[in-house]
C-alpha cells in the first residue's frame, strides 16, 4: 500500500496527551496496567512541561499545515487528575497560546472521577475543559470493577466527584459517562444507575479482548450474542422512552451510519483514523487500547521532540486505518454491514500469528446489534 499523499492522508484533528502515566485505581479490566504491555513502567510517571510544550508546538504545526479549522484536545491517562489542579492548567494554557487563530479548540478530560474536588472544576471552568468520567452502573457493579488498591470500591468518591460537576455552576462542562460492559449485571439496572446523573451522553465499552484473548462470557467461535443480548435490552428500553435523558453513542452512531451519515468511531463505521495519542515521554502512538492485543502494538517509533505529527500519516499502521474497507479482512469486505460496523474495533481483531487481518471477536454481536437497530428503525418508518 502507498503511503498517504496530500490528496489521500485525512489528518489527526483528536490529540489524546497522556499527562500522567500513573493511577490511583486497580481496575480488573484495565488493558493499561492488566494486559501484557508494561510500556507504561518505562515512561515518565508524569508529563514534564517541556514534553507539554513540545507536544503543543506539533499540534498547532499539524494545525497549520492542514488548515484545520478545529482541534480536540483530550488530557488522559492513567488518571490525569493526578497532575494537580496547577498542571492541568498549565496543559491547557500552553495547548491555546500555542494554537494559531484560524484554529478553535476544544480542550477534554477522561478522569476516573475520584479526585474531582471545587479546585479541579475552577480550573476547567476557566479553560471550558469538557469532563468525561468513568462509571460502570450501579454501586455493586461499579465497585466489582473499579476498585482502590487495598481493594475498596471506589463509587461512594466518584457519585461525590458527579455530584459537584453536575452542579447548575458547572453541568455544561460535564460530556458524558463511560461504563465498561459486563453482561453478568442486569443491563436495564446498569442504564438507569447511570441514566440518573443526567449525563448528556453514555458510552458504552467492549472489554477489549480478541481471538487469542477471548472477552469475559464470550467464546471467540461462538455464534452466541451475549454482549448484543445485554446491549439490546437497553436498546429496547431507551428508544421506546417517551424521553430519552441521555444520548447513547454506540446507539447514535449506528443509526446515524444506517440514515447515510458518514461517521468517524473507533468502534463502527468506515471512517479514517483521526486520532493520536501523546504519551508522557512525547512518544505518539496510534489509539493505547491496542495495547490489549500485545506489547507495543501502539508503538508508531516517532515523537514530538524529533518529529511532526504528519510523520505519522505515512506510518502503514495509519496507513491501513485511514483506508477504509480496504484493510479490513476479505469476510468484512464482502459482508452486507461493513459499512456500519466498519470491521469492529481495531484492538477486537487480532489473533496471534495472523495480525490485525481478521473480522472483529465481537462479530456476531455486531451483526445482531445492527440488524435489530435497522429493524426497530423500519418500524417506525413503515408506522402510518
Amino acid at each position: 500500500m502507498n503511503p498517504p499523499t496530500a490528496r489521500t492522508a485525512v489528518p489527526f484533528n483528536e490529540f489524546v496527551l497522556k499527562v500522567h502515566g500513573h493511577c490511583n485505581l486497580a481496575c480488573d479490566y484495565c488493558y493499561l496496567y492488566q494486559s501484557g504491555d508494561a510500556s507504561w513502567r518505562e515512561r515518565p510517571r508524569v508529563m514534564s512541561d517541556d514534553t507539554v510544550v513540545r507536544a503543543a508546538h506539533r499540534i498547532a504545526e499539524h494545525a497549520r499545515t492542514f488548515a484545520l479549522d478545529r482541534v480536540h484536545v483530550v488530557m488522559h491517562g492513567g488518571e490525569p487528575l493526578l497532575v494537580g489542579p496547577a498542571g492541568i492548567g498549565r496543559i491547557a494554557a500552553a495547548v491555546t497560546r500555542a494554537l494559531p487563530p484560524a484554529t478553535s479548540l476544544s480542550l477534554g478530560v477522561q478522569t476516573n472521577g475520584t479526585l474531582l474536588d471545587t479546585q479541579f472544576l475552577d480550573v476547567f471552568s476557566s479553560w471550558g475543559i469538557k469532563v468525561g468520567v468513568s462509571l460502570d452502573g450501579t454501586a455493586v457493579d461499579h465497585d466489582s470493577h473499579r476498585r482502590h488498591r487495598d481493594g475498596g470500591g471506589s463509587m461512594t468518591r466518584v457519585v461525590d466527584g458527579l455530584a459537584l460537576l453536575t452542579e447548575p455552576a458547572t453541568r455544561h462542562l460535564f460530556s458524558g459517562l463511560l461504563c465498561t460492559i459486563d453482561t453478568a449485571h442486569d443491563p436495564v439496572d446498569t442504564y438507569r444507575a447511570l441514566a440518573r446523573h443526567r449525563p448528556p451522553a453514555v458510552d458504552f465499552l467492549l472489554p477489549h479482548g480478541n481471538w487469542t484473548f477471548p472477552p469475559p462470557h464470550r467464546a471467540a467461535v461462538s455464534r452466541e450474542t451475549p454482549y448484543a443480548n445485554w446491549l439490546l435490552r437497553i436498546f429496547d428500553h431507551w428508544y421506546d422512552a417517551p424521553e430519552r435523558p441521555t444520548g447513547i453513542r454506540l446507539f447514535e452512531n449506528i443509526m446515524g451510519l444506517l440514515l447515510g451519515d458518514d461517521i468517524a468511531s473507533e468502534s463502527v463505521g468506515l471512517g479514517p483514523c483521526r486520532t493520536l495519542v501523546i504519551e508522557t515521554d512525547g512518544s505518539l502512538e496510534q489509539t493505547d487500547s491496542l495495547k490489549s492485543a500485545y506489547p507495543g502494538a501502539a508503538r508508531l517509533g516517532l515523537n514530538v521532540h524529533d518529529h511532526p505529527l504528519h510523520a505519522a500519516l505515512s506510518h502503514p499502521a495509519i496507513v491501513a486505518c485511514q483506508s477504509g474497507r480496504a484493510a479490513l479482512a476479505a469476510e468484512c469486505q464482502s459482508c452486507p454491514i461493513v459499512r456500519f460496523c466498519g470491521g469492529g474495533q481495531l484492538a477486537h481483531r487480532y489473533r496471534a500469528g495472523h495480525g490485525f487481518g481478521n473480522p472483529s471477536v465481537y462479530g456476531p454481536d455486531l451483526w445482531e446489534v445492527i440488524h435489530h437497530i435497522r429493524a426497530r428503525m423500519l418500524d417506525v418508518l413503515q408506522e402510518p
